[in-house]
């Protein structure tokens, strides 16, 4: 597998009206994580998390492009795992067994990175959390970017749906 390119990076900070507490169980929790998961149109039918150091992730997700619909799988390992305040991961492109697959071997352009990695940050702030999402490897304004958007604004919805019940 590839190193980690650091040269490209998007960095999101949000704050969100729910607790630490909330946010990670809802980045955490398969079911909760594939409610909001995805730029909008998506939906991610298969989530597998063991949330340990060196856990396994595999996510699969189904989108409609523009050239029809399209199942892409990712899966990951987490690097590190401090409960309601940091989670960091890999990200690769893969089958659904789990196995990285390349940008080419996927049919996109070369050069499209074989492995990234997602950090995660809660604090807690005034009213809520302020979290600082860091996909390094993805530079800002790629189709990635407008991807981790959407689905910050689906997780806030998750969280004022959570925070209303």
């Amino acid at each position: 597998m590839a190193e980690i390119d650091t040269t490209d990076s998007l960095t999101i900070e949000r704050t969100f009206g729910a607790a630490p507490e909330v946010v990670w169980r809802l980045w955490t929790e398969p079911a909760h994580f594939a409610a909001w998961y995805g730029p909008e149109g998506s939906s991610i039918p298969v989530v597998t998390m063991d949330l340990r150091v060196g856990g396994a992730r595999l996510l699969c997700m189904h989108v409609e492009t523009a050239q029809g619909p399209r199942t892409m799988w990712f899966t990951g390992t987490y690097l590190e795992v401090v409960e309601n305040q940091r989670l960091v991961y890999t990200d690769s492109m893969a089958d659904e067994h789990g196995n990285v697959l390349t940008a080419e071997q996927l049919g996109m352009p070369a050069g499209h990175p074989t492995s990234t990695e997602v950090r995660v940050e809660l604090e807690a702030a005034p009213g809520g959390t302020r979290l600082t999402l860091t996909h390094v490897g993805i530079p800002a304004g790629s189709p990635g970017a407008v991807g981790w958007a959407m689905a910050l604004h689906k997780l806030d919805a998750q969280i004022r749906d959570h925070a209303a019940k």
